[in-house]
Protein backbone atom coordinates (compact mmCIF):
# COMPACT_ATOMS: atom_id res chain seq x y z
CA UNK A 1 0.00 0.00 0.00
CA UNK A 2 1.31 3.54 -1.06
CA UNK A 3 0.35 6.38 1.04
CA UNK A 4 1.23 10.32 1.18
CA UNK A 5 2.72 11.51 4.42
CA UNK A 6 4.18 15.23 5.34
CA UNK A 7 7.66 15.72 6.67
CA UNK A 8 8.89 17.79 9.20
CA UNK A 9 12.43 17.96 7.75
CA UNK A 10 14.33 15.58 5.58
CA UNK A 11 18.05 16.27 6.04
CA UNK A 12 19.35 14.06 9.11
CA UNK A 13 22.84 15.31 10.07
CA UNK A 14 25.63 13.23 11.31
CA UNK A 15 27.80 14.06 14.72
CA UNK A 16 31.02 13.90 12.80
CA UNK A 17 31.19 13.12 8.76
CA UNK A 18 30.43 9.76 7.98
CA UNK A 19 33.69 7.92 6.35
CA UNK A 20 31.41 5.07 4.75
CA UNK A 21 29.73 7.32 1.71
CA UNK A 22 31.89 10.79 3.20
CA UNK A 23 28.67 12.52 3.98
CA UNK A 24 27.62 14.85 6.68
CA UNK A 25 23.95 14.51 5.90
CA UNK A 26 21.53 11.61 4.83
CA UNK A 27 18.67 11.96 3.10
CA UNK A 28 15.29 9.53 3.19
CA UNK A 29 12.93 10.31 0.90
CA UNK A 30 10.44 7.33 0.94
CA UNK A 31 9.87 5.49 4.08
CA UNK A 32 10.22 1.46 3.64
CA UNK A 33 10.96 -0.03 0.36
CA UNK A 34 9.53 -2.74 -2.04
CA UNK A 35 12.40 -4.14 -2.56
CA UNK A 36 12.05 -6.06 -0.24
CA UNK A 37 15.59 -7.54 0.66
CA UNK A 38 15.08 -10.09 2.67
CA UNK A 39 18.56 -9.59 5.26
CA UNK A 40 17.06 -5.67 4.81
CA UNK A 41 17.66 -4.17 8.62
CA UNK A 42 15.19 -1.34 7.91
CA UNK A 43 12.70 -4.09 9.21
CA UNK A 44 13.89 -3.52 12.94
CA UNK A 45 11.58 -2.34 15.02
CA UNK A 46 14.79 0.73 15.93
CA UNK A 47 13.51 2.56 12.60
CA UNK A 48 9.74 2.58 13.45
CA UNK A 49 9.03 2.14 9.43
CA UNK A 50 5.08 1.21 9.88
CA UNK A 51 3.09 -1.15 7.97
CA UNK A 52 4.29 -4.42 6.26
CA UNK A 53 7.60 -4.02 5.51
CA UNK A 54 8.60 -4.25 1.04
CA UNK A 55 4.77 -4.19 0.72
CA UNK A 56 4.18 -0.36 2.44
CA UNK A 57 5.21 2.65 1.32
CA UNK A 58 5.09 6.18 2.85
CA UNK A 59 5.82 9.13 0.52
CA UNK A 60 6.98 12.53 1.86
CA UNK A 61 5.28 14.62 -0.27
CA UNK A 62 6.65 17.80 0.63
CA UNK A 63 10.52 16.61 0.83
CA UNK A 64 11.41 18.31 -2.11
CA UNK A 65 9.76 21.33 -0.95
CA UNK A 66 11.66 21.37 2.56
CA UNK A 67 15.19 20.40 0.88
CA UNK A 68 14.82 22.96 -1.21
CA UNK A 69 14.51 25.34 2.02
CA UNK A 70 17.27 23.08 4.16
CA UNK A 71 19.59 23.17 1.14
CA UNK A 72 19.18 27.00 0.42
CA UNK A 73 22.76 28.45 1.61
CA UNK A 74 21.20 31.86 1.86
CA UNK A 75 18.84 30.66 4.59
CA UNK A 76 22.41 29.29 6.94
CA UNK A 77 23.48 31.73 9.28
CA UNK A 78 26.91 29.62 8.51
CA UNK A 79 28.03 27.77 5.71
CA UNK A 80 26.91 23.59 5.83
CA UNK A 81 29.93 21.47 6.46
CA UNK A 82 31.49 20.66 2.79
CA UNK A 83 30.86 16.94 1.57
CA UNK A 84 29.06 14.75 -0.63
CA UNK A 85 25.11 14.40 -0.16
CA UNK A 86 23.65 11.08 0.84
CA UNK A 87 21.08 9.78 -1.52
CA UNK A 88 20.03 6.31 -0.55
CA UNK A 89 20.61 4.08 2.37
CA UNK A 90 18.98 4.32 5.59
CA UNK A 91 15.06 2.79 5.61
CA UNK A 92 14.51 3.09 1.52
CA UNK A 93 16.08 3.13 -1.97
CA UNK A 94 15.74 6.47 -3.43
CA UNK A 95 15.65 5.01 -6.47
CA UNK A 96 12.53 1.97 -5.64
CA UNK A 97 9.90 1.56 -7.91
CA UNK A 98 7.85 4.53 -6.62
CA UNK A 99 9.87 6.66 -7.63
CA UNK A 100 9.04 6.08 -11.48
CA UNK A 101 6.10 7.71 -10.42
CA UNK A 102 7.05 10.56 -8.08
CA UNK A 103 10.31 11.63 -8.86
CA UNK A 104 11.43 12.44 -6.28
CA UNK A 105 14.89 11.82 -6.53
CA UNK A 106 14.90 13.42 -9.81
CA UNK A 107 13.89 16.65 -7.78
CA UNK A 108 16.47 15.93 -5.68
CA UNK A 109 18.92 15.81 -8.00
CA UNK A 110 17.94 19.26 -9.42
CA UNK A 111 18.45 21.02 -6.11
CA UNK A 112 21.88 19.53 -5.93
CA UNK A 113 22.53 21.11 -9.28
CA UNK A 114 21.12 24.48 -8.30
CA UNK A 115 22.94 24.95 -5.02
CA UNK A 116 26.08 22.93 -6.55
CA UNK A 117 26.26 20.40 -3.80
CA UNK A 118 28.02 17.09 -4.76
CA UNK A 119 26.13 13.41 -4.30
CA UNK A 120 26.83 10.24 -3.34
CA UNK A 121 23.62 7.79 -4.35
CA UNK A 122 23.42 4.11 -2.81
CA UNK A 123 21.21 1.93 -4.43
CA UNK A 124 20.05 -1.19 -6.00
CA UNK A 125 17.90 0.35 -9.12
CA UNK A 126 18.75 -0.11 -12.37
CA UNK A 127 16.26 3.25 -12.62
CA UNK A 128 19.28 6.00 -11.47
CA UNK A 129 20.28 5.89 -15.35
CA UNK A 130 17.19 7.95 -16.12
CA UNK A 131 19.14 10.90 -14.45
CA UNK A 132 22.30 10.85 -16.09
CA UNK A 133 22.13 14.22 -17.90
CA UNK A 134 21.57 15.08 -14.36
CA UNK A 135 23.84 13.62 -12.58
CA UNK A 136 26.22 14.62 -15.66
CA UNK A 137 25.84 18.31 -14.88
CA UNK A 138 26.32 17.60 -11.44
CA UNK A 139 29.66 16.38 -11.87
CA UNK A 140 30.64 19.06 -14.03
CA UNK A 141 30.50 21.51 -11.31
CA UNK A 142 31.02 19.84 -8.16
CA UNK A 143 31.39 15.53 -8.23
CA UNK A 144 29.25 12.37 -8.04
CA UNK A 145 29.76 8.80 -6.97
CA UNK A 146 26.83 6.37 -7.76
CA UNK A 147 27.34 3.01 -5.59
CA UNK A 148 25.30 0.08 -6.06
CA UNK A 149 24.45 -3.03 -3.49
CA UNK A 150 25.35 -6.37 -4.09
CA UNK A 151 25.23 -9.61 -1.95
CA UNK A 152 26.93 -11.39 -4.98
CA UNK A 153 27.05 -11.71 -8.43
CA UNK A 154 24.80 -14.82 -8.33
CA UNK A 155 21.33 -14.23 -10.49
CA UNK A 156 19.58 -17.07 -8.67
CA UNK A 157 20.63 -16.38 -5.01
CA UNK A 158 19.38 -12.71 -5.51
CA UNK A 159 16.15 -14.04 -6.55
CA UNK A 160 16.18 -15.03 -3.28
CA UNK A 161 16.74 -12.70 -1.07
CA UNK A 162 15.98 -9.66 -3.04
CA UNK A 163 12.92 -10.04 -4.94
CA UNK A 164 12.04 -6.60 -5.78
CA UNK A 165 15.30 -5.53 -7.16
CA UNK A 166 16.90 -5.60 -10.94
CA UNK A 167 19.56 -8.79 -11.23
CA UNK A 168 22.61 -8.77 -10.56
CA UNK A 169 23.60 -8.12 -14.18
CA UNK A 170 21.37 -5.35 -14.73
CA UNK A 171 23.20 -3.29 -11.88
CA UNK A 172 26.36 -4.19 -13.67
CA UNK A 173 25.57 -3.25 -16.41
CA UNK A 174 24.11 0.33 -15.16
CA UNK A 175 27.65 0.58 -13.79
CA UNK A 176 29.22 0.61 -17.31
CA UNK A 177 26.71 2.74 -18.28
CA UNK A 178 27.22 5.26 -15.92
CA UNK A 179 31.29 5.01 -16.29
CA UNK A 180 31.03 5.16 -19.83
CA UNK A 181 29.59 9.05 -19.57
CA UNK A 182 32.45 9.79 -17.00
CA UNK A 183 30.41 8.59 -13.56
CA UNK A 184 32.45 7.47 -10.89
CA UNK A 185 30.94 4.28 -9.21
CA UNK A 186 31.06 2.05 -6.26
CA UNK A 187 30.15 -1.61 -5.28
CA UNK A 188 28.86 -2.02 -1.62
CA UNK A 189 29.39 -5.84 -1.12
CA UNK A 190 27.15 -5.70 1.67
CA UNK A 191 25.97 -8.03 3.05
CA UNK A 192 27.67 -11.28 2.38
CA UNK A 193 25.48 -13.90 3.46
CA UNK A 194 26.74 -16.23 5.82
CA UNK A 195 27.69 -19.27 4.06
CA UNK A 196 25.73 -18.67 1.03
CA UNK A 197 27.63 -15.82 -0.43
CA UNK A 198 30.45 -15.32 1.66
CA UNK A 199 32.79 -18.07 -0.03
CA UNK A 200 36.50 -16.73 -1.72
CA UNK A 201 34.89 -18.39 -4.95
CA UNK A 202 31.68 -15.96 -4.73
CA UNK A 203 33.42 -12.96 -3.83
CA UNK A 204 36.20 -13.08 -6.36
CA UNK A 205 33.33 -13.99 -8.67
CA UNK A 206 31.59 -10.73 -7.61
CA UNK A 207 34.64 -8.76 -7.48
CA UNK A 208 35.86 -9.48 -11.08
CA UNK A 209 32.44 -8.71 -11.92
CA UNK A 210 32.75 -5.45 -10.68
CA UNK A 211 36.14 -4.61 -11.54
CA UNK A 212 35.22 -5.66 -15.36
CA UNK A 213 32.32 -2.82 -14.98
CA UNK A 214 34.58 -0.39 -14.29
CA UNK A 215 33.89 0.50 -10.63
CA UNK A 216 36.41 2.79 -8.62
CA UNK A 217 36.26 1.24 -5.14
CA UNK A 218 34.26 -1.27 -3.18
CA UNK A 219 32.93 -1.43 0.74
CA UNK A 220 32.61 -4.77 2.45
CA UNK A 221 30.47 -5.68 5.23
CA UNK A 222 28.77 -8.57 6.87
CA UNK A 223 24.84 -9.41 7.39
CA UNK A 224 23.14 -8.21 10.64
CA UNK A 225 20.36 -9.36 12.15
CA UNK A 226 18.80 -7.63 14.73
CA UNK A 227 16.76 -9.43 17.62
CA UNK A 228 13.19 -8.94 16.53
CA UNK A 229 11.38 -8.43 13.17
CA UNK A 230 14.81 -8.68 11.05
CA UNK A 231 16.03 -11.36 12.30
CA UNK A 232 12.77 -13.52 12.43
CA UNK A 233 11.73 -12.85 8.66
CA UNK A 234 15.24 -13.76 7.67
CA UNK A 235 15.79 -16.85 9.34
CA UNK A 236 12.01 -17.79 7.90
CA UNK A 237 13.60 -17.26 3.93
CA UNK A 238 16.37 -19.15 5.14
CA UNK A 239 14.61 -22.07 6.95
CA UNK A 240 12.41 -22.08 3.74
CA UNK A 241 15.49 -21.98 1.39
CA UNK A 242 18.14 -23.32 3.37
CA UNK A 243 16.95 -25.62 6.15
CA UNK A 244 20.59 -26.74 6.85
CA UNK A 245 22.06 -23.72 7.45
CA UNK A 246 19.64 -23.01 10.79
CA UNK A 247 22.62 -24.53 13.40
CA UNK A 248 24.98 -22.33 12.08
CA UNK A 249 23.14 -19.30 11.91
CA UNK A 250 22.38 -20.17 15.72
CA UNK A 251 26.17 -20.15 16.26
CA UNK A 252 27.36 -17.36 14.83
CA UNK A 253 24.70 -15.31 15.60
CA UNK A 254 24.15 -16.52 19.07
CA UNK A 255 25.74 -13.13 20.57
CA UNK A 256 22.23 -11.68 20.18
CA UNK A 257 23.72 -7.66 20.32
CA UNK A 258 21.41 -5.18 20.05
CA UNK A 259 23.18 -4.25 16.46
CA UNK A 260 22.75 -8.04 14.99
CA UNK A 261 26.42 -8.49 14.17
CA UNK A 262 27.79 -12.42 13.67
CA UNK A 263 30.89 -13.25 16.19
CA UNK A 264 33.81 -11.83 16.05
CA UNK A 265 35.34 -15.55 14.82
CA UNK A 266 33.04 -15.72 11.80
CA UNK A 267 34.10 -11.63 11.02
CA UNK A 268 37.78 -12.10 11.08
CA UNK A 269 37.45 -14.79 8.47
CA UNK A 270 35.62 -13.37 6.22
CA UNK A 271 37.40 -10.33 6.38
CA UNK A 272 40.35 -11.80 5.93
CA UNK A 273 39.44 -13.22 2.58
CA UNK A 274 37.59 -10.25 1.55
CA UNK A 275 40.93 -8.22 2.13
CA UNK A 276 42.90 -11.43 0.04
CA UNK A 277 40.72 -11.10 -3.21
CA UNK A 278 40.35 -7.49 -2.86
CA UNK A 279 44.06 -6.68 -2.49
CA UNK A 280 44.58 -9.16 -5.04
CA UNK A 281 42.75 -7.77 -7.97
CA UNK A 282 43.85 -4.61 -7.02
CA UNK A 283 40.25 -2.22 -6.37
CA UNK A 284 40.91 -0.06 -3.36
CA UNK A 285 38.69 -1.21 -0.22
CA UNK A 286 37.30 2.10 0.97
CA UNK A 287 36.37 5.46 -1.14
CA UNK A 288 39.82 6.62 -2.38
CA UNK A 289 41.13 10.02 -1.92
CA UNK A 290 41.33 11.74 -5.46
CA UNK A 291 37.53 10.87 -5.33
CA UNK A 292 37.21 13.52 -2.65
CA UNK A 293 40.40 15.42 -2.56
CA UNK A 294 38.16 18.52 -4.08
CA UNK A 295 35.16 18.01 -1.79
CA UNK A 296 35.77 17.67 1.83
CA UNK A 297 38.14 20.27 4.17
CA UNK A 298 42.01 19.16 5.32
CA UNK A 299 40.81 18.75 8.62
CA UNK A 300 37.81 16.67 7.32
CA UNK A 301 40.25 14.39 5.24
CA UNK A 302 42.17 13.67 8.29
CA UNK A 303 39.69 12.39 10.10
CA UNK A 304 38.21 10.60 7.04
CA UNK A 305 42.04 8.85 6.19
CA UNK A 306 42.31 7.93 10.25
CA UNK A 307 38.75 6.20 9.81
CA UNK A 308 39.85 3.79 7.29
CA UNK A 309 43.09 3.23 8.57
CA UNK A 310 40.84 1.65 11.12
CA UNK A 311 39.20 -0.25 9.09
CA UNK A 312 42.17 -1.59 6.97
CA UNK A 313 44.04 -2.40 9.99
CA UNK A 314 40.70 -4.17 11.80
CA UNK A 315 40.83 -6.20 8.31
CA UNK A 316 44.03 -7.62 8.89
CA UNK A 317 42.83 -8.89 12.28
CA UNK A 318 45.03 -6.22 14.24
CA UNK A 319 44.07 -3.58 16.48
CA UNK A 320 44.33 -0.02 15.94
CA UNK A 321 44.43 3.11 17.32
CA UNK A 322 43.26 5.06 14.82
CA UNK A 323 39.24 5.35 15.14
CA UNK A 324 40.13 6.49 18.98
CA UNK A 325 42.24 9.28 17.28
CA UNK A 326 39.58 10.20 14.03
CA UNK A 327 36.96 10.60 17.04
CA UNK A 328 39.32 12.71 18.91
CA UNK A 329 40.05 14.93 16.41
CA UNK A 330 36.68 15.40 15.71
CA UNK A 331 35.69 16.95 19.31
CA UNK A 332 38.08 19.34 19.04
CA UNK A 333 37.00 23.04 18.52
CA UNK A 334 39.47 24.59 16.43
CA UNK A 335 41.20 23.97 12.64
CA UNK A 336 43.41 20.71 13.44
CA UNK A 337 46.04 22.36 10.94
CA UNK A 338 46.22 24.97 13.37
CA UNK A 339 46.50 22.78 16.61
CA UNK A 340 49.92 22.68 17.97
CA UNK A 341 51.69 18.97 17.98
CA UNK A 342 51.80 19.11 21.61
CA UNK A 343 48.35 19.16 22.12
CA UNK A 344 47.51 17.06 19.16
CA UNK A 345 49.90 14.55 21.08
CA UNK A 346 47.79 14.66 24.29
CA UNK A 347 44.56 13.75 22.52
CA UNK A 348 43.53 9.84 22.73
CA UNK A 349 44.69 7.57 20.09
CA UNK A 350 46.90 9.96 19.08
CA UNK A 351 50.95 8.81 19.32
CA UNK A 352 54.05 10.23 17.49
CA UNK A 353 53.34 7.58 14.88
CA UNK A 354 50.10 9.02 14.09
CA UNK A 355 50.92 12.50 14.58
CA UNK A 356 53.48 11.90 11.51
CA UNK A 357 50.41 10.74 9.48
CA UNK A 358 48.39 13.65 10.40
CA UNK A 359 51.24 16.01 9.83
CA UNK A 360 51.66 13.94 6.06
CA UNK A 361 47.83 14.63 5.50
CA UNK A 362 47.72 18.33 5.97
CA UNK A 363 50.90 18.73 3.83
CA UNK A 364 50.12 16.68 0.82
CA UNK A 365 46.50 15.45 1.61
CA UNK A 366 46.70 12.00 1.48
CA UNK A 367 49.09 9.35 3.77
CA UNK A 368 51.58 6.92 1.60
CA UNK A 369 51.08 4.22 4.44
CA UNK A 370 46.81 4.87 4.06
CA UNK A 371 47.56 4.51 -0.07
CA UNK A 372 49.80 1.32 0.41
CA UNK A 373 46.66 -0.20 2.60
CA UNK A 374 44.04 0.70 0.19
Amino acid sequence: MIKQIRAKSILRKHKKIDSWFLTHYGINLYRGCSHNCAYCDGRSEKYQVQGEYGEDIAIKVNAVELLAKELDPRKKRKPMPQSFMMLGGGVCDAYQPVETDYQLARKTLELFLKFKYPVHILTKSTLVQRDIDLLQAINKISKVIVSFSFSSADENISNLFEPGVPSPGARLDTIKKLKKTGINCGMFLMPVIPFITDSEEIIKQTLDQGKQAGIDFVIFGTMTLKPGIQKQYFMNVLRKNYPKLITPYQKIYALHSPWGEPNISYRRHINQIFNKVAHKLKIPKRIPPWLYEDVISKDEKIIVILDHLDYLIKLTGQKSPYGYASYSLSKINQSISHTSPEKLLKLNGIGPFTLKIIEEIIETGTSQYYLNLL
